[in-house]
């Protein structure tokens, strides 16, 4: 209510109650009959406490507020299948009446469940182009796999079944006569197909999986001309021709679309002469084909997105891996939507459908249908974490059972006609449950139904209401007492707004006490000066408060869910949500909408890449662990495939030479080292490049360790042994050299000497002659 001290309540331009009431939501209006200065018809609208400060009292002042009631609200069921299964509400309330003053925000509080055992019935919409044969051959048994999968999920399963190729036309396909019934005919690689199709209807939503099979072998493929596929024109009549494909009301609808090349587009039907646009009805005819092929053009992404929001239909992209980023891109266009890699032979296409249906199941998403252009919605998600998240209309990673809540602020931007009353709908994507909100609309003052015509208190020539006169034409006066074009001293004083300024600020005329302000081309003067208009605002790119906001009295009144000078700031963050559900990914905030990316290194629209932060290997660590080895926290949650859809390429060595990588390695649980690069590649993808297996040294066998270790010891003994009797051999070899050579001096100087050489002389004669007499007797004996 108030800038830069200014009371807009009392700057207005307001001479009557409901002029008062769309000024602000803070204003009010005294309908009591002697109040004001006389001169001042605006003196009247102000603040409700300022008017009982200036002596009107309460029951006068005219001051409504905007109320919501609650018409309807069942309690949330719990479970989907079983007596209760056309019963199930999984939003709460079901119905709210708004009676709602313009600029007075109201809100109200939805709840949303996802019960379990919810009925699925699922549509499987082939390419059957040359390309897909080898994928023709791997679904020949799909129905019965599928449905083995899909009966741990949901007790109530049905699947259906239908192909497309190409409008049979030129120049999308084959069409000279030696084609029309083998447009393979001369194609060396594969010489015999069926001639190409719009869409065909092969088998309606069945319980009976088996029957899915039989349809499914009975196919051939067929060729077409250009790469582009009709699939677009299949999809669109999948979800409208709901009769004839068997959609249940209660029941989750999912749309299968298995293809390995582009679509074809709105316009390119052109090319073939096709003018007239897609009417977005259904052409199904006795054989269940498109008889629409050859006379409209393809849908575009627009229309699609309307009848799969319509038909509450939840459309899976299942496409090769080259094809990722230009769905993922459509998926941004076409809400309910969400893009899985298929393999190329689609040998996981069971995984990818599980995988698809729990990421849909895991996640929570708000529409509004009907928007009336002068309301404006703002949501506040609290998903299972308990915290508010403003901006935000989803809640994802839940799982079934959980509850999550929405707060609805609605305002209304102005009045339409009298009795007009408008009608919106909130409804989760891809589900039946809707909440309607009727709306109201409390512009008319109560005062006003005391009006009173010809009245004596406006000289009975001018209508009394609401306190205040509205005079009969070329009347004035807060009494219809004035004529307009008198004029005089004591009436110019009261059009300046202070002394010394110009009257009516130069921008009007004064004429009995009042400013009639002059008309201008570029918009409304106004104010008991004319010193307010609504063009004198900000702008952005030419516009006019960015055209989300009012011009008043030179400032922006903004819209719910903008701010700023010129209103060109979104409060609205559900743009800058990561997959991980985290506002800028945790590396930047949001600002009007847009991440504001304040991590070094961190890009992308929710700052999700980021090759150089320090949590940078450590996210994409967990999307290794679960994507190829299925361990990790994002293995039990079900958020494995939603989360990682980086590609990943798996080498027996990595080469670690590009400087735009980053190497990644971490331990697991095996003690093994576990290596990867990390790089953003320009198409935008990342690719992470990783071992196939961990890097883990070999286990020891334990009799090799035992005999080591037995010879190791036996070993260091014989050493020891060795050294220990070369020491000693060593020094007795010494001691005994030394032995004899002491011995040897010894005797050498005991015989050196004259007596003792004598004496030894005659000591061996003597021993001789003993010795030869003993022989003597011993002969003759």
């Amino acid at each position: 209510t108030f800038s830069l001290g200014l009371n807009v309540c009392m700057s207005g331009s307001a001479t009557s109650c409901e002029e008062c009431l769309l000024i602000s939501p803070s204003c009010a209006w005294c309908a009591q009959e002697e109040f004001g200065r006389a001169r001042t018809l605006t003196s009247r609208c102000d603040l409700s406490q300022n008017l009982q400060k200036r002596g009107c009292e309460a029951h006068n002042i005219e001051s409504p507020s905007s109320t919501t009631m609650v018409v309807k609200s069942e309690p949330l069921s719990s479970k989907g299948s079983g007596p209760t299964q056309y019963d199930v509400i999984q939003i709460m309330p079901q119905k709210i009446s708004l009676n709602l003053r313009p600029g007075d925000q109201t809100s109200f509080e939805v709840q949303m469940r996802q019960v379990e055992d919810y009925p699925v019935d699922l549509y499987y919409l082939m390419d059957l182009s040359l390309s897909m044969k080898d994928d023709l051959d791997t679904i020949r048994n799909l129905g019965t796999k599928l449905a083995d999968e899909m009966s741990k999920l949901t007790s109530n399963f049905r699947l259906g079944f239908g192909s497309f190729v190409d409008k049979n036309m030129s120049p999308f396909s084959y069409t000279a006569t030696k084609y029309q019934d083998n447009p393979c005919n001369g194609y060396k690689l594969f010489p015999n197909c069926v001639p190409s199709f719009g869409f065909r209807h092969l088998l309606s939503l069945t319980d009976k999986v088996d029957r899915f099979n039989e349809e499914v072998q009975k196919q051939m493929v067929s060729r077409n001309r250009d790469a582009p596929e009709g699939g677009f024109d299949a999809i669109l009549q999948a979800a409208v021709c709901k009769e004839r494909i068997g959609w249940r009301k209660e029941a989750f609808h999912l749309l299968v679309f298995a293809t390995d090349d582009v679509p074809h587009l709105a316009l390119d039907g052109k090319l073939g002469g096709l003018v007239q646009p897609h009417d977005g009805e259904c052409h199904m005819n006795e054989k269940n084909e498109y008889s629409g092929s050859t006379k409209m053009d393809y849908p575009s992404l627009a229309l699609l997105g309307e009848k799969l929001a319509e038909n509450n239909i939840y459309l899976i992209f299942a496409v090769t891996k080259r094809l990722y980023v230009i769905y993922k891109n459509f998926t941004a266009l076409i809400p309910g939507t969400t893009v899985e890699i298929l393999d190329q032979d689609s040998k996981n296409i069971i995984q990818l459908i599980v995988n698809a249906y729990n990421n849909i199941r895991s996640k929570v998403e708000l529409t509004v249908w009907d928007q009336p252009e002068d309301l404006s919605l703002s949501f506040t998600a609290t998903c299972q974490d308990g915290q508010p998240l403003p901006g935000l209309r989803k809640c994802a990673d839940l799982k079934i059972g959980d509850t999550v809540s929405f707060n609805v602020s609605v305002d209304a931007r102005g009045c339409p006609a009298p009795g007009t009353q408008q009608r919106f709908t909130i409804k989760p994507v891809g589900l039946k449950d809707r909440l309607e909100v009727s709306v109201d609309y409390r512009c008319a003052c109560g005062c006003t139904d005391q009006t009173q015509a010809n009245s004596s208190r406006c000289s009975s020539i001018g209508q009394y209401t609401c306190g205040t006169c509205r005079c009969d034409p070329g009347y004035l006066g807060a009494r219809c007492e004035c004529q307009e074009g008198e004029a005089g001293s004591m009436y110019l004083s009261a059009c300046r707004e202070a002394e010394g300024k110009q009257i009516c600020n130069g921008r009007g005329e004064c004429s009995c006490n009042q400013c009639l302000c002059y008309e201008s081309e570029f918009g409304k003067i106004y104010g008991t000066f004319c010193e307010c208009d609504d063009f004198s605002c900000a702008r952005h790119k030419g516009i006019l408060c960015s055209g989300h906001g009012e011009c008043h009295c030179g400032e922006c009144k903004c819209h719910a869910g903008y701010i700023g000078d010129n209103c060109n700031c979104s409060t609205d963050t559900s743009s800058c949500v990561s997959d991980d559900g985290k506002i800028c990914s945790g590396r930047g905030s949001c600002v009007c909408g847009h991440c504001q990316c304040t991590e070094p290194g961190a890009f992308g629209d929710t700052c999700e890449k980021c090759p150089t932060c320090p949590d940078a290997c450590g996210t994409k660590r967990e999307c290794i662990e679960c994507r190829l080895f299925d361990s990790g926290r994002l293995s039990d949650n079900q958020t494995c495939q939603r989360l990682c859809k980086d590609e990943i390429i798996t080498v027996e060595t990595l080469k670690t030479e590009d400087p735009n990588a980053v190497l990644c390695l971490y331990k697991t649980e095996n003690e093994c080292v576990m290596k990867f690069m990390y790089s953003e590649h320009a198409n935008g993808m990342s690719v992470l490049t990783a071992l196939k297996e961990p890097e883990c040294g070999a286990a020891p066998d334990a009799m090799t360790v035992l005999l080591a270790v037995v010879g190791s010891v036996l070993l260091v003994g014989i050493v020891l042994l060795a050294i220990w009797k070369l020491v000693i051999t060593v020094h007795d070899r010494r001691e005994f050299a030394r032995f004899q050579s002491a011995r040897c001096r010894a005797r050498y100087e005991m015989y050196s000497t004259p007596f003792v050489m004598a004496s030894l002389n005659k000591f061996r004669s003597k021993n001789v002659l003993n010795k030869s007499h003993k022989l003597h007797e011993l002969f003759v004996h």
